[in-house]
């Protein structure tokens, strides 16, 4: 019998299932904690990086000519996700695509929106189109084709919701070249990402792309209603949109928010499966 190398926490958190949140999730981000760089480069690297943060974020504020350069950005994450971030750190973030543009496209399909979000990468490359700007306009255009908020019209849809635009994560589907010097783990790979963000965006891009996390407590509320569950607030960590907040504490909100998307995707597959294995019991 091999023995299991984890502490006794991390082996406790692997086998909870507690929060709805799918085992292969569960298990990357475990290999992510596990990975030795994370606990010598990473306290050093996001040191350097959120006081790196903060500098741009008061130079870009400036009353200064803006700029942006999307396509450079994204090259550049590209380059950085295919020779330095880990492999799990990478099937972590191709996941996210994944999980929130199911999650949109639920809550638009089952709110008579006729918006639909189709950002779906399977590998690296595939984020030069597919990118992390385009995640962020998604959700904001999401919201305002939502309009305003009718949960009783929404209620009264019952127990069939629409699915056609869902796309279950397969972890096959996704391609990922190993290289020996992919070593960085997922949070100091977004203490990196973040501070070429904030320099390659313009202010207000910026300020709308880290302030979207507080739009998770609206995603609850809404699909909470669609499906009858108000208890889907609970996994929202990021809360109140209309307060709009800076770079502090940034790391962990992203996340909390990564976390939340995982969870809701869980439950959602969870329910959807189960409506479509009752619909064959009463074929």
């Amino acid at each position: 019998m091999t023995k299991n190398t984890r502490s006794p926490y991390l082996q406790a958190i692997s086998k909870d299932n507690s929060l709805p949140i799918e085992k292969e999730a569960t298990e990357l981000w475990l290999k992510d904690l596990e990975n030795s760089f994370r606990w010598v480069l990473r306290p050093t690297l996001q040191f350097f990086f959120a006081i790196l943060l903060h500098i741009v974020w008061f130079i870009k504020r400036l009353p200064l000519p803006q700029f942006s350069a999307h396509s450079f950005l994204q090259k550049t994450i590209c380059w950085f996700c295919r020779h330095l971030v880990s492999p799990e750190a990478n099937l972590l973030i191709l996941r996210h695509f994944a999980t929130e543009s199911n999650i949109l496209n639920f809550l638009a399909e089952n709110s008579d929106c006729q918006h639909r979000v189709n950002l779906y990468p399977k590998k690296i490359s595939d984020m030069l189109t597919d990118t992390f700007v385009n995640h962020d306009e998604e959700l904001f255009e999401c919201f305002i084709q939502l309009g305003d908020f009718s949960p009783k019209k929404q209620v009264e849809k019952g127990d069939e919701y629409n699915w056609n635009s869902w796309q279950s994560i397969n972890m096959e589907d996704f391609i990922i070249e190993k290289k020996a010097s992919q070593i960085l783990d997922f949070e100091t790979s977004h203490a990196l990402f973040m501070c070429l963000f904030c320099f390659l965006l313009t202010k207000d891009e910026y300020r709308d792309a880290i302030n979207g996390f507080n739009l998770d407590q609206s995603i609850a509320i809404r699909i909470g209603e669609i499906i009858d569950d108000r208890t889907l607030t609970e996994y929202a960590y990021n809360k109140y949109p209309q307060y709009l907040v800076g770079p502090w504490n940034l790391g962990q909100r992203f996340l909390m928010h990564g976390f939340f998307t995982e969870h809701l995707y869980a439950k959602l597959e969870a329910l959807r499966i189960a409506q479509f294995k009752n619909r064959e019991h009463i074929e």
